[in-house]
């Protein structure tokens, strides 16, 4: 089936069970592994060991229920299209900020989760809030500043790519001889050059699939090789995982909020882009008051939707691009497909066991595919910036929060000391606030937009 093909059901028809189940497969053959990759890399960096099985499962029942709500529109919340939902890559920098406050303060697992889940639950209104305000946001939230956040994001990123590529944060800091060995080095490559090869293949299905593929490649390399660890695995309590409101308490600290709040605001521009482009898929109109609607109605459905994930447990969720050329691929845009999407989403995430059979991948095989993940953030923020006009205010805009941004990220002890020298309140929000290069970057592009950039 060529990319430009007529659909085959449209956004409101009901499809054949067994085509809707076959459509709804590949849709989440092309977004599970986005799903679950920032909880694994989460629990990996924060060292929350045991409770990785529970959070992918919950991951995944939330990115399913979330899916059936954009896809039904229950009380007009949701695009009515069907919007893939999963955790977002753009929260990962600052979950890890917020979790690494609550670890300096000598917190557990338990109240890093409970200092996590506190600040996204609340975040969450902020984008629920700016749902209603679209408009306006846009007038201050270009794509100048888009793409610079999304850049920045995605720059960041790649050094936790690389660092699993090479074995993982624990290895680094515990046994550092065994670092960049040749055997995680042979399985990072592995599984990169896997995914270039298989993203190169002429069948459409396999490009798609590229990344599972990828990683099973890796996985059962690495099971020959004798290097797979399935300790977690033998460790499962429970069969069954149970969905607990705020299973791990509810903390807030206003320092650790304000750079997740700063990341709601740039995913609900984010999330309209993707939700146009999934519009224009569904020969949907991309004008006029319905489309205004969608957009409106579909951003305050990513916003309930991670309000529903920080309060079972599980990270931040926004619309996913991924699936759109599932939709295309199959010529299936009934909205109706979305919640076999969600069924079979909420069904892996009953089973424990799936979280930790993930987490008997090694770092190495993970981090093959997440330098890849991570990378096409950043490119995708570049083709953002390709669209805007590099006049001399906007390369100045954009050399100042770059250099912000990326300068906090290679030169981390210039806020710490920073902050040190300042010393009180003040000392501990600029070490908080500005030590990410996200919202380094997002608030020099932000408020020099607002003073340099174009007026509407």
């Amino acid at each position: 089936m060529s990319e430009n093909s007529e659909l085959i059901y449209e956004l409101d028809a009901t499809p054949p069970p067994q085509e809707s189940f076959f459509a709804a497969l590949q849709h989440v053959l092309a977004s599970f592994v986005g799903i679950i990759t920032p909880t694994l890399i989460i629990g990996g960096v924060l060292g929350l060991g045991s409770e990785v099985p529970y959070l992918i499962s919950m991951a995944l029942m939330v990115s399913g229920v979330g899916t059936m709500i954009q896809a039904k529109r229950p009380m007009g919340i949701g695009a009515g299209l069907i919007c893939l939902q999963g955790t977002s890559f753009a929260f990962l920098s600052s979950v890890l900020a917020a979790g690494f406050l609550a670890k300096a303060n000598g917190g557990g697992p338990d109240e890093i989760l409970a200092m996590i889940f506190g600040v996204c639950f609340l975040g969450a209104f902020i984008e629920i809030a700016l749902s209603q305000f679209l408009a306006k946001l846009k007038r201050v939230i270009t794509p100048i500043v888009t793409g610079t956040v999304i850049t920045i994001i995605g720059v960041s990123l790649i050094k936790v790519g690389m660092t699993d590529m090479a074995g993982g944060q624990w290895l680094l800091d515990n046994k550092p001889q065994f670092f960049a060995s040749g055997t995680n080095l042979f399985l990072g490559f592995l599984v990169m050059i896997s995914i270039i090869v298989l993203n190169s293949s002429k069948n459409q299905w396999i490009r798609l699939s590229s990344i599972v593929i990828g990683l099973a490649i890796g996985f059962v390399v690495a099971l020959v090789m004798g290097v797979a660890n399935f300790d977690k695995l033998a460790n499962v309590q429970s069969m069954i995982s149970i969905p607990i409101p705020f299973k791990y308490g509810f903390d807030f600290d206003f320092l650790a909020f304000l750079p997740i709040a700063i990341i709601y605001l740039i995913t609900a521009i984010e999330s309209s882009g993707d939700i146009t482009a999934n519009s224009m898929i569904c020969k949907q109109d991309i004008e006029g008051e319905t489309y205004r609607n969608r957009i409106k109605n579909g951003i305050l459905g990513d916003g309930i939707n991670s309000a529903i994930a920080a309060l079972f447990n599980t990270f931040p969720n926004t619309t996913f691009s991924q699936n759109n050329g599932v939709i295309q691929l199959t010529g299936i845009a009934s909205r109706h497909v979305g919640v076999w999407i969600g069924a079979i989403l909420i069904v892996l995430g009953l089973f424990p066991h799936v979280g930790a059979l993930f987490q008997a991948l090694p770092n190495s095989v993970l981090g093959g595919a997440t330098v890849i993940m991570f990378a096409t953030v950043a490119i995708a923020g570049i083709k953002i910036l390709s669209k805007v006009e590099m006049d001399r205010r906007n390369m100045l805009i954009l050399a100042v929060s770059f250099g912000m941004g990326i300068g906090v990220m290679l030169v981390p002890d210039l806020v710490s000391h920073a902050s040190e020298n300042v010393g009180g309140t003040l000392g501990k929000i600029i070490k908080n606030v500005l030590s990410s290069p996200i919202t380094s970057g997002g608030i020099t592009v932000i408020i020099l937009n607002l003073i340099l950039g174009k007026k509407a």
